[in-house]
């Protein structure tokens, strides 16, 4: 379940905007006081209910962080300490919730996100850019692995590679598939200059089946970690791009600005994994392998793979990846390549409109990556989270007029945050950026970032907010000095 306090003003539109409640009259001051006493009962059963979602939350990964903590927890790098802290209703700031999993032992998860990233950037000879950017995010540990080839060299100087591993249990598996993975692909001899697409698919399968029997054996000689990995890979070639696919990470193309391709997830529960998680002697339990792994195909995983009498691809999960391909045109924008923690907070739509949207607006690739792991991790990702962003020739480029418009919808912010802060100090209300970004949702704000919402320009409300709450501070004291 996912609870989003964020967007459920939004979702009622015959309640008044956020400024129509704040510019309530004074006439009704015992009624907000009761209004006030009540809210506080009920931000302490909210937060007993937080606390709750947490620790749920600690055993399942499918389980979302209430939106309102994740507001709290990144307004900056510098200021998550502070904001964890603001978070309690009761202003008890040494209270907070350790969010331990005492019953499972040390949590998969960290009281407050690293949000560090990891970002690089290159471009081939034939026009096509790619960008990368990784965070580490709510989890104790980074188990994501990427590879970026713009370029693959010899024969296949004009095709490229691009490829995220999510790794689970360990990042053993991701890491060692980010660098060999290809090598097996090129091994089988079937991908070359002069392609045959149906032979270019057979050896991307060839190598996914080699790369995954090479690891079993290694795991067992060199006592590996049990991890596993899901993969998503696109492969370039001057006609065709190859989308690959083992796992629940995703890849898109968008051409023409709509989602023209996207490659399915595999998740347990799909009829077709199912069933050969049943013919193999397993069960498909809470959406799981046997209770346990959330996708049904992954490269490692080898307790998953031990029915010595049935082939790779019939055992509960499978190395097998799905491969399609379709033909390039010049009406090809870009590719994106991410992990599921990117895709559990978004859409394929929405991605798409939001990368669009940033790439009319910044000329740096490696930013657009960092404002979508952002996003993310905003609207509620739990997870690593790893992106590639590939552009072609035909992606669109920064233009005049989207800058006026972006320029024109800051200024509003800034405007609206003014006007909440200067409401809100009139009622001698504190004005808390979490209460500010509630009514800024709740307002029908033009402009804003296709798929992004008021929740892609929080640097920009933040900057606002404490500009005009630092303002405010620093008056205080004279007004303090006026009324003595």
């Amino acid at each position: 379940m996912r609870v989003n306090l964020l967007s459920t003003c939004s979702a009622c539109p015959a309640k008044p905007t956020a400024l129509d409640l704040l510019r309530g009259t004074q006439t009704g001051r015992r009624r907000r006081e009761g209004k006030k006493r009540t809210s506080t009962r009920s931000g302490k059963r909210l937060e007993r209910r937080f606390r709750g979602a947490m620790r749920t939350a600690r055993r399942a990964s499918t389980v979302e962080v209430p939106s309102f903590l994740r507001q709290l927890a990144k307004e900056t790098e510098k200021m998550v300490t502070f904001f964890f802290k603001g978070g309690q209703g009761d202003g008890q700031e040494g209270n907070e919730e350790d969010f331990s999993d005492e019953d499972n032992g040390p949590s998969v998860y960290l009281d407050r996100p690293i949000l560090e990233k990891h970002v690089a950037e290159g471009r081939s000879q034939w026009g096509v850019n790619y960008a990368t950017a990784s965070m580490q995010g709510w989890r104790a540990q980074m188990e994501d692995a990427h590879a970026c080839m713009p370029e693959m060299g010899g024969e296949l100087a004009e095709w490229g590679y691009y490829a995220v591993f999510d790794g689970h249990a360990g990042n053993t598996v991701a890491q060692y598939c980010s660098r060999n993975l290809l090598q097996h692909i090129l091994d089988t001899g079937r991908v070359k200059a002069e392609e045959h697409p149906d032979d270019v698919k057979e050896g991307i399968v060839e190598g996914f089946l080699a790369i995954d029997s090479h690891m079993h054996t290694l795991t067992r000689q060199e006592c590996w970690e049990r991890s596993g990995s899901t993969a998503a890979a696109v492969m370039l070639s001057p006609q065709y791009v190859y989308f690959i696919n083992c796992g629940d990470s995703r890849t898109l193309l968008c051409r023409d600005g709509q989602v023209i391709f996207y490659t399915e997830d595999h998740k347990p529960f799909n009829p077709r994994e199912k069933e050969r998680i049943q013919n193999a002697g397993g069960s498909v339990t809470q959406h799981r392998v046997n209770g346990s792994l959330a996708v049904s195909r992954s490269l490692g995983d080898f307790d998953f793979k031990e029915v010595d009498w049935r082939s790779q691809t019939e055992q509960l999960v499978s190395p097998e990846p799905e491969v399609y391909e379709l033909e390039r045109s010049p009406q090809d924008e870009f590719l994106i390549v991410a992990c599921d923690g990117v895709w559990d907070a978004i859409g394929n739509e929405e991605l798409c409109a939001f990368v669009r949207s940033r790439l009319q607006v910044c000329d740096d690739l490696r930013e657009i990556c960092n404002q979508v792991i952002d996003l993310c991790l905003y609207k509620g990702s739990l997870d690593n989270m790893s992106i590639i962003i590939v552009t072609f020739p035909g992606a669109p480029q920064v233009s005049q007029e989207a800058l006026q418009k972006e320029a024109e919808l800051e200024t509003l912010l800034e405007a609206k945050v003014e006007e909440i802060v200067n409401l809100l100090k009139s009622q001698d209300k504190d004005p808390d950026l979490l209460y500010v970004m509630k009514f800024l949702v709740s307002e029908n704000i033009p402009g804003l970032p296709p798929g992004g919402g008021v929740t892609s320009k929080r640097d920009c409300v933040i900057s606002a907010y404490q500009k005009f709450v630092t303002a405010f501070r620093s008056l205080e004291p004279m007004l303090g000095d006026d009324q003595t």
